[in-house]
């Protein structure tokens, strides 16, 4: 009887090997179907767009509409195609979709824009440009200047690095009133650089009757305008920056420290190290890859530095003090010029792509070489 059973078990085994083939195709072709009319959907309304057809739409609502579709029919085909398998990658598929919505198609969008010859004070409306933006670009002295003070204000992070990494040191160590410093160094930190720079930049160094001012006048300074000259104005931004983000350094490296084996700096004591010695040897090489981190994060931050320049300076004097994203948001509330804005903030999103990859890889290779 078990045998009999075993056989017609055998027998009837490539029915349901037929039917998941099936059942495979439909899904693949249900995914297809989906797939081309997205396709069609952003293939049409971009030929609109660009005044090559006159068939479209107003705006571009359907393409969300068809992606949400696409997104809908995606899942489902996934779980027609690999049943249980494909459940699980449901879990999944929401982030990626969320990332493709919010990222890639964003920035495919302003890819689009970056093309166009799109000015709002102009009643003509968007006009296809090709690369007229970016050779615009490349003699932009203005733009150029920017990249320049940029390179300033990123080296500057070292700077910074160094002067949070001897308070963390400072902070770390067994001294009196130490959890009452941690707090007013951390105070800066909580404030917005919005506030920072009305405080700081158009009060306490307001050249007239700021505190600074009048203190730099009774020690010498005839005319104390820290705004003025454009290497001046650069440290002067570049201070005020440093003042609100040393201590997020600090807090890091604070953390980092406070992580260490105890054991490794009493080794080093014992063996006859001095506290120099000690820190260059031992604390430095322990703490690379934490002070790795928190400079990678901090050069990321730098380069999006716009909202103390924009109120304190507006990129002045002559442009001295701009940054690429103050100068990008002059572009388009002065000239009114989205499309070259787009292709501006592109040009540069593409260079920090390219120098965050840099960096992580000069990382990485001296960290395994100190290591």
């Amino acid at each position: 009887m078990q045998s009999s059973v075993d056989l017609s078990n055998d027998r009837l085994a490539p029915a349901p090997r037929r039917a998941s083939v099936s059942r495979k195709n439909a899904g693949r072709a249900l995914v297809a179907f989906a797939s081309l009319g997205l396709l069609l959907v952003i293939l049409l309304q971009g030929l609109h767009a660009t005044g090559s057809i006159a068939a479209g739409f107003s705006d571009w609502r359907p393409i969300m509409i068809a992606y949400v579709l696409w997104a809908i029919a995606f899942g489902v085909g996934q779980i027609i195609i690999r049943g249980e398998r494909g459940q699980r990658a449901l879990f999944l598929l929401p982030a990626v979709f969320f990332t493709v919505a919010v990222v890639i198609f964003p920035t495919i969008f302003g890819l689009y824009i970056a093309s166009l010859d799109w000015n709002l004070s102009s009643i003509d409306g968007p006009r296809f440009s090709g690369f007229d933006n970016l050779r615009g670009m490349l003699s932009d002295t203005y733009y150029w200047n920017a990249l320049g003070n940029m390179i300033f204000y990123t080296v500057a992070v070292l700077g910074e690095y160094a002067i949070a990494f001897g308070l963390a040191l400072l902070l770390s160590a067994d001294v009196r009133g130490r959890r009452f410093f941690r707090v007013v160094f951390l105070l800066p930190m909580m404030l917005s650089p919005v506030a920072v720079s009305w405080m700081i930049g158009k009060s306490l160094l307001e050249y007239r009757f700021g505190p600074a001012a009048t203190l730099a006048r009774y020690l010498g300074w005839e005319n104390p305008a820290f705004f003025a000259s454009p290497w001046m104005a650069r440290f002067s931004i570049q201070a005020m920056d440093a003042w609100v983000s040393i201590p997020f350094i600090m807090i890091i490296l604070l953390a980092g420290l406070q992580a260490m084996p105890k054991e490794v700096q009493e080794a080093a004591k014992v063996d006859g190290a001095n506290g120099w010695q000690s820190f260059w040897h031992v604390t430095f090489p322990i703490m690379l890859p934490v002070s790795i981190t928190v400079l990678i994060i901090r050069i990321i931050f730098k380069l999006k530095l716009a909202d103390i320049v924009i109120n304190v300076t507006a990129g002045g004097p002559g442009g001295a003090t701009d940054t690429v994203s103050s100068f990008i948001y002059r572009v388009y509330r002065d000239r009114s010029n989205v499309g070259y804005g787009t292709a501006l903030a592109m040009a540069y999103l593409l260079l920090i792509i390219v120098l965050l990859t840099l960096l992580l890889r000069l990382a990485k290779r001296w960290t395994q070489r100190v290591m």
